[in-house]
């Protein structure tokens, strides 16, 4: 019994339990069988379902909607994502291989998932208990970026393999590289790595060093946690990891080692700078986009061209603050916009803190003053330097009191600032100096506002363009959405309502006074003139030339108010917004910006009703041409009617969100090729010749100064100098500049168009007309030049001591009786009817 026990025992050990682990071999190997036939069902099931690879190219990436000026320079990026495409020659090989370090060593030798890095990786995990080392490739991790979702599921990780394989058949090693440089998010919404080296270092790749681009690559695997601006500390470490492997792996020498590792962390969030400083425009563009594209608009990539002027832009906004900032210090220092207690050696990290706070507004620097001495300043600026302003740059500052009245100029340094006190400076160039060392100064954000619009005559293309004194203080756009009275600017239409009905320049008007009364005192009107004067006969030219209000009156009384309101309307302004009474000679009537420039462009041009256009073409991600602008042009020796008129090819006015401008925003349509005659050739030359006068020896006179002879314009100032306007043009320019507050207020006492506008439009001209040669003014053939006497506008000998040249265009050179001058207006063109309760005294 023991001997048979004994043998089966033997045998059981000898047989069963081998066999046993047979079993276990076998079991084993049939769950890995079964798992793999598993996997290859699900891969089965999964692949049809992987995304086609057709499209799979630069033009599905989210590229920013981009603004350009006509001669391409970038204004704006619109976009949920800053990504700035780049091809593979256009990667530094340094970068390719400090992301080959960071991310995928292998990538050159393995099929889209890396199985021996899979293994590593686990190895690791297992032996640190840490999930710190990841095992996607770079192919896997364009899979992911490209096509799938960011959950966390088994299913969508063998997806993600599944598709990285199908990606390695498809396409080549150097294509897969490519998709991940553009792709690849970066952290702060830079997606690729040449959008990222713009956010954190402000460069092209081609720019960066090697600590750079180290610290660039070792983003992807955790953007937030290893961010240069938000951990600097785990970004450096980071940096240094991968610098030390690209060492190991024999990328970069021990001395390159070396020098990189103890570099400095210098990465710092940039803003961009664009190349012309335009936000205005850009708006303008993105409402159009907007409109026309829907949500394609940011991610689309588009390339939208201007009209701008590269030159002519940086202008006007440099001519525009100029001005405002002027104003500003006409009228008194409103003090610090806020102050902080500091000891005998401040600290610099808490004086960053504060000025954290404040931002650069229209290149007015924020700081903290430090010390005074008797007349200076040393001020900390948030750019972490020290900035001195001398005497010159404080003595202005008398305090302000009210728009008419300033306190006592100061005498020392203390009587305007305090150590402690958050100002605002300005930098004052002084190229006269050597290397072009300038100067600081004390400024103060303006209240005032402002608005400066440059037109081509010829086709209505608006070459500069600036709302205000800084877009990202205020994005309301004055010059579409301030509807503003224009004062005497108002004028030069009356003028020529008149001249097309019969008179000339050498038309006698009376310049007595005028009261009109109603029933109360208070309902009384007495129009007057700025000097105060009152002036006899005095003809149109010289009354234009001098705005003077009582002549407009009587003349607007002559021709007729409706008549008038009538034919300027055909100029581009609202008719609603013209009044049908006496008062529209002073100026009562409401007009943007943008429509004076536009009815001063008929002038300009000699006679053409031109509308205004800012872009030329749309193009693209691939830059096929999807829009093209066809603006209607003039035409001297054409023939079109006015009654032709047509919306030009992208309105003007597309901008705008407080408050909303319901304006049209059709998609480019081409209007007729000419544009439409409103003033016949010799009206034209009669107003534009009077408008010279007004600079000549005018209003106007301040544009003396840029020497030339072929500007003509107006000065516009509205009652209680409530606003302040100069539109000035000559053949190849027109432009508009506004100056008021945005809630309609005084601008103190002489604040007039001549003050405050015309130094503005000044500034801007010297820019815009360099290069731009002279072109006398001609008459037409069937304009007439003859010798009157400047008092009575009659007719005279050249040994009259009063004898002055005048145009006149043939058939009106006798002097003749014209209706409605002394009383009423003639049968033909009846005034608007005037209240029987008011009467009219004639002095």
């Amino acid at each position: 019994m023991n001997d048979s026990g004994s043998a089966f025992s033997r045998w059981f050990r000898q047989h069963l339990l081998a066999q046993r682990w047979q079993l276990a071999l076998i079991g084993l190997f049939g769950l890995l069988v079964s798992g793999v036939v598993m996997l290859a069902l699900v891969a089965l099931v999964l692949t049809p379902t992987l995304p086609s690879l057709e499209d799979l190219s630069g033009a599905q990436l989210k590229v920013p909607m981009r603004v350009y000026t006509a001669d391409g320079q970038l204004i704006a990026e619109f976009g949920e994502e800053k990504r700035i495409p780049v091809t593979m020659d256009e990667i530094p090989d340094l970068l390719v291989k400090s992301v080959l370090a960071a991310e995928d060593r292998s990538f050159f030798y393995h099929h889209g998932v890396d199985f021996l890095g899979i293994v590593r990786a686990a190895w690791h995990n297992f032996r640190t208990q840490t999930a710190g080392q990841g095992a996607s490739t770079i192919t896997m991790q364009v899979a992911r970026n490209f096509f799938l979702s960011p959950e966390k599921t088994y299913t969508r990780k063998l997806r993600e393999i599944l598709l990285a394989f199908k990606i390695e058949r498809e396409l080549t090693k150097p294509q897969i590289l490519e998709l991940y440089f553009n792709k690849i998010f970066l952290g702060h919404r830079a997606y690729g790595f040449a959008a990222a080296a713009q956010v954190y270092y402000g460069k092209d790749l081609k720019e960066l060093t090697l600590p750079e681009m180290a610290m660039l690559a070792g983003l992807p695997k955790a953007p937030s946690r290893d961010n240069p601006l938000t951990n600097p500390e785990n970004a450096l470490e980071r940096r240094n990891i991968i610098l030390r492997q690209m060492h190991n792996l024999d990328f970069i020498d021990e001395a390159q080692y070396t020098v990189a590792t103890n570099t400095p962390l210098a990465a710092s969030k940039q803003s961009y700078r664009f190349s012309v400083d335009a936000p205005y425009v850009a708006e303008m563009v993105r409402q159009y986009m907007i409109h026309n594209y829907d949500e394609k608009t940011y991610g689309g990539g588009f390339h939208v061209y201007t009209t701008i002027k590269s030159k002519d832009q940086q202008a006007a906004v440099k001519a525009l603050r100029y001005g405002l900032l002027e104003y500003e210090r006409r009228h008194g220092y409103r003090g610090p916009v806020g102050h902080v207690s500091i000891g005998l050696d401040p600290d610099k990290e808490r004086l960053d803190d504060v000025l954290k706070d404040y931002r650069v507004v229209g290149d007015l620097l924020p700081g903290i003053v430090i010390t005074t001495d008797e007349q200076s300043v040393q001020v900390y600026t948030q750019d972490g330097a020290i900035a001195e302003i001398g005497w010159g740059g404080l003595s202005w500052a008398r305090a302000y009191i009210d728009d008419n009245a300033q306190g006592a100029p100061p005498k020392t340094a203390s009587d305007v600032v305090q150590p402690g006190d958050v100002i605002y400076l300005e930098y004052i160039e002084e190229p006269e100096k050597k290397q072009n060392i300038g100067s600081w100064r004390l400024a103060q954000i303006p209240e005032i506002a402002g608005a400066l619009v440059s037109l081509r005559p010829a086709d209505g293309a608006i070459m500069a363009l600036t709302g205000g004194f800084d877009f990202f203080q205020s994005r309301f756009n004055r010059v579409i959405q301030a509807e503003r009275q224009p004062g005497s600017s108002i004028k030069p239409f009356i003028f020529t309502a008149a001249l097309d009905k019969g008179f000339t320049p050498a038309t006698t008007v009376s310049g007595a006074p005028i009261v009109m009364e109603g029933e109360t005192p208070e309902d009384e009107w007495r129009p007057e003139d700025y000097s105060k004067k009152f002036y006899g006969p005095t003809r149109l030219r010289k009354a234009l030339a001098q705005s003077l209000n009582l002549v407009a009156v009587r003349l607007l009384r002559a021709i007729g108010v409706s008549y008038a309101a009538q034919y300027i309307e055909r100029f581009g302004f609202d008719p609603a917004k013209i009044p049908r009474n006496l008062s529209l000679a002073l100026g009562t009537a409401s007009a943007t910006p943008m429509q004076m420039a536009t009815a001063f462009a008929v002038f300009a041009n000699g006679g053409f009703r031109i509308t205004p256009y800012f872009i030329t073409r749309v193009e693209d991600a691939n830059h096929t041409v999807l829009e093209q602008a066809k603006p209607a042009v003039i035409c001297p020796d054409c023939a079109v009617p006015a009654d032709q008129a047509s919306a030009t090819a992208i309105p003007a006015a597309t901008a705008g969100t407080n408050p909303p401008v319901h304006v049209p925003t059709d998609k480019l349509e081409p209007p007729p090729a000419l544009a439409p005659r409103l003033l016949s050739p010799e009206v034209a030359y009669l107003m534009t010749s009077m408008m010279q006068d007004v600079i000549r020896e005018g209003t106007g006179r301040g544009a003396l100064v840029l020497g030339r002879k072929d500007l003509s314009g107006k000065t516009g100032t509205t009652n209680e100098y409530r606003d302040a306007w100069f539109s000035g043009f000559n053949a190849d320019i027109a432009t508009t500049v506004w100056v008021g507050f945005d809630q309609p207020a005084s601008l103190g006492r002489g604040e007039t168009g001549g003050r405050a506008a015309l130094p503005i439009w000044i500034e801007y001209m010297r820019t815009a007309l360099q290069d731009i040669p002279e072109k006398p003014l001609i008459p037409p053939d069937t304009v007439l030049r003859l010798t009157i006497n400047s008092e009575t506008g009659k007719p005279t000998t050249m040994d009259d001591p009063l004898a002055v040249e005048e145009y006149f265009i043939q058939g009106t050179e006798k002097p003749h009786d014209l209706p409605g001058i002394e009383g009423e207006a003639g049968p033909d063109a009846p005034p608007s009817k005037v209240p029987e309760n008011i009467r009219e005294k004639l002095f």
